[in-house]
């Protein structure tokens, strides 16, 4: 390799280790949790400031990774902010006794709800026995007997004084199976059908009219028997009221007095009352058989029921509710129906709470995600928020659907603070696409998914660590163990300089780390089982992976790891699948020939190219005719594309590889394979950092090591990624060993000159290049190009290429 080209990194520089001997503790139990969320100070100012925040539409959307903590931070934010705050009021619904169809809303002070509720139970299982026992007492039974006796006295008086009335004109009143009649009589003798026809024409007339007479005045008495019998009733239930009263004072006696401090609640049991005693009727005239139908609960007292929506009689302070099911009737409440001989019925015991109302005047925790995903459940959401009051009753879009007729119960006031938990392209995307999101949710609290690593923040990380080790009962962790935390934790970053705040993924290893030292019989955990733990999820994830290596070990996948040949290069690229990543080499190919300047992208072409490949093509194409081409038609077409790949291709980290590989067919210099190349490329030929160097690095190192290291295999990264690297041990020591190079390189002729070993050359002030060079001949190719297609050739040309074909 000539001088100066040797761009390997120091085994150094491959891994950021963290040195165990910098902590002041032997084991985890030694630290105290760390408090607060670990660098999401902001996220918590933000939480703090919304929670604290009392005008409205000053609602919290809690944006950031998953695994982050952050649900667990804001809970726990927001049971410190709810432990300062009053308890919020119970919440019932009661029958309204003019409006069956509106149950009424009363709010008690908390935990008087639960104990009304079961004063009125008592109540209502006291009722039936009591109210039986003085509507069957003798003193009732006789007097409602003189009442119906006193009635039909009259009436029989009535009737007989007419039927005296009527034989001073000759006839007399009869009662017949079709009612009363007046007949014709002689010597107080009523008088048949035979002997009336044979009376004189004069007196038969005289007679019916007697008798058309006396029918208006029974009519008129007749007339007036529903009213003596209304009377009669009135006085029977004035009886019954009279009866009751007693009973039914002493019996609630007691409850109004515990309640005389609520005056609404004392408007209710007045109503209940008046109710019980306008019934009396109603209980007296159950049959047997609907005694015996009757449920335990005293369903025939239903209506006196205290149906408590939300009982507060066991939280302190503001309640914070988690909803995990955030449907439409999760959370505003729905009226639920039970069938009834067929038919479907519902009352106001048939009320359900929502999550929204048992929030209200506290704190409510939405996941975002799952909010979205029920049918007009944001829409029910944003409509609460709005008008600060809960409506139970089906969503307006579905109105139509069943228009059977059901409860209106009075809206609920609701006051409350929702904290949404979502990523950060769902918090852009509602920003942008609903105007009332800005409007409910002014607060954004962002959390961080990493942090800066310094020896400080290492030692608060390790705090963190213990604290998770805590909430999952695991045993200690030594401080070896600890180290190699903070470097698996920097390996999830994806940054040596910063550790990963993805608390989950962390605590994964440990619970798995934990079970290994459990089955080795260790009290701690230490390094060795982290170590493990690391590989062995690898490994439970890893067939996929290894059945892409075995594919390119066998021949079928074409990958060469030694030789040298132009146009052609292994690029890297980096697949996820379940949450884990790993990378693997791809075979990238260039042809060049004689044309108009274009360049081909096979995968776009193939609609296989995302827009950021195929805009990563657009650059190389730039950056080609931009040094090469200023003052001179760009004559060649060239072809790209990813050698057996039948899927996507998307990202523009393999731009670096594809210029190299077009550098190298149009100089016609071979590139080696024994090393692999990611970054992406501008328009300036420099190198950019890209994403995934890690596992593509290791992916290309599986693939040398199982076919055999010989010290010439490596790989070329952009050097704004050597900050990235986390390794794996293997492959720092493979490198430390000399079996393996990492190249770092800054521009797309330092790629060049490690793939080829050719100097890339630089123009001197007259812009000539060095003959010789890597540049010098990719100018010289594309100016034959262009001298063969416009009939430029002066000699020149042809001496260059009779150079060329001499050289090789």
């Amino acid at each position: 390799m000539a001088d100066g080209i040797d761009r390997a990194l120091e085994p150094a520089r491959l891994r950021a280790c963290c040195d165990p001997e910098q902590f002041p503790f032997a084991t985890t139990a030694e630290l105290e949790d760390v408090p607060g969320g670990l660098g999401q100070e902001r996220a918590e100012e933000a939480l703090r400031f919304g929670l604290e925040m009392r005008h409205s539409g000053y609602h919290v959307f809690v944006l950031g990774g998953s695994g982050t903590g952050r649900r667990a931070i804001a809970l726990r934010l927001l049971r410190e902010a709810a432990g300062a705050r009053p308890t919020p009021p119970d919440l019932c619904y009661l029958h309204d006794f003019d409006k069956p169809l509106k149950p009424r809303l009363l709010t008690l002070p908390a935990g008087r709800g639960s104990a009304l509720r079961a004063d009125m139970q008592t109540l209502i299982r006291d009722l039936r026995p009591a109210i039986e026992a003085a509507l069957d007492s003798d003193t009732h039974a006789k007097r409602v007997e003189a009442l119906r006796e006193a009635h039909e006295n009259r009436e029989e008086a009535a009737l007989r004084e007419l039927g005296h009335a009527c034989a001073a004109d000759g006839l007399v009143l009869l009662r017949t199976a079709q009612g009363f009649v007046f007949a014709p009589s002689r010597n107080g003798e009523t008088l048949s059908a035979e002997e009336f026809e044979v009376l004189p024409d004069d007196d038969r007339k005289a007679c019916e009219v007697l008798v058309d007479t006396w029918s208006d005045r029974l009519g008129d008495l007749l007339m007036q028997l529903p009213d003596w019998r209304k009377t009669l009733q009135e006085a029977v239930a004035q009886a019954e009221r009279d009866v009751l009263e007693p009973t039914v004072t002493h019996l609630m006696r007691g409850l109004c007095e515990r309640f005389a401090d609520l005056p609404e609640v004392g408007t209710f049991l007045d109503a209940v009352r008046h109710d019980l005693l306008d019934r009396g009727t109603l209980w007296r005239g159950l049959s047997e058989e609907s005694e015996d139908e009757e449920d335990e609960d005293g369903s025939r007292f239903q209506r006196y029921q205290v149906n408590l929506l939300v009982d507060h009689a066991e939280t302190r302070g503001a309640p914070v509710v988690e909803e995990d099911n955030p449907g439409f009737g999760n959370l505003i409440g729905r009226i639920e129906q039970v069938s009834q001989m067929g038919v479907a019925m519902t009352n106001f015991t048939l009320i359900r709470a929502g999550a929204l109302h048992r929030a209200s005047g506290g704190y409510l925790v939405l996941d975002a995600e799952r909010l979205f995903s029920h049918p007009f459940a944001w829409e029910a959401l944003k409509r609460v928020l709005r008008s600060g009051e809960i409506r139970i009753e089906p969503p307006s879009e579905a109105q139509g659907w069943n228009p059977t007729l059901t409860l209106d119960p009075a809206p609920i006031p609701c006051d409350l603070k929702v904290v949404l938990i979502g990523d950060r392209e769902l918090f852009y995307l509602l920003n942008e696409h609903d105007s009332d999101f800005p409007d409910l949710f002014k607060v954004a609290a962002d959390f961080d998914d990493d942090l800066l690593r310094n020896p400080r923040n290492e030692l608060h990380y390790a705090g963190l660590l213990a604290k998770l080790a805590r909430l999952s009962a695991l045993r200690d962790l030594e401080r070896a163990a600890v180290a190699r935390l903070i470097e698996h934790g920097a390996r999830l970053a994806e940054d040596g300089g910063r550790l990963s705040l993805r608390t989950r993924q962390l605590a994964d290893v440990m619970r798995e780390a934990d079970l290994l030292a459990a089955q080795a019989g260790r009290d701690r955990i230490g390094r060795a089982d982290i170590d493990a733990a690391v590989a062995a999820r690898a490994r439970r994830f890893g067939r996929y992976a290894e059945k892409v290596r075995e594919s390119m070990l066998d021949g079928t996948t074409l990958i060469a790891t030694d030789g040298a040949k132009a146009g052609q290069i292994n690029g890297l690229v980096v697949i996820e699948l379940g949450g884990e990543r790993f990378g693997h080499p791809m075979r990238i190919t260039a042809t060049v020939r004689l044309g108009d300047g274009d360049v081909l992208d096979i995968e776009r072409e193939t609609e296989l190219g995302g827009a950021i490949h195929s805009k990563g093509v657009l650059i190389l194409t730039a950056f080609l005719a931009s040094r090469y081409a200023r003052h001179q038609p760009l004559s060649l077409s060239a072809s790209l594309v990813f050698e057996q790949s039948y899927a996507p291709v998307e990202g523009d980290s393999a731009s670096l590889a594809e210029l190299c590989a077009l550098l190298s067919a149009l100089a016609d210099v071979p590139i080696r394979q024994s090393l692999a190349i990611t970054g992406s490329v501008n328009q300036f030929g420099g190198v950019q950092a890209i994403g995934g160097v890690n596992e593509k690095i290791e992916g290309f190192f599986d693939l040398c090591a199982a076919r055999g290291l010989t010290g010439e295999q490596g790989v070329v990264i952009p050097t704004a990624c050597v900050r990235h690297l986390m390794l794996r041990d293997d492959v720092v020591d493979a490198v430390a060993a000399g079996r393996f190079a990492v190249h770092a390189v800054d521009s797309v002729d330092q790629a060049m000159e490690v793939l080829t070993g050719l100097p890339a050359g630089v123009a001197d002030a007259k812009g000539i290049l060095p003959r010789d060079t890597l540049n010098w001949r990719v100018a010289a190719a594309l100016a034959d190009m262009t001298a063969a297609r416009h009939g430029w050739d002066d000699g020149s040309a042809r001496g260059r290429r009779r150079a060329r074909r001499q050289e090789h």
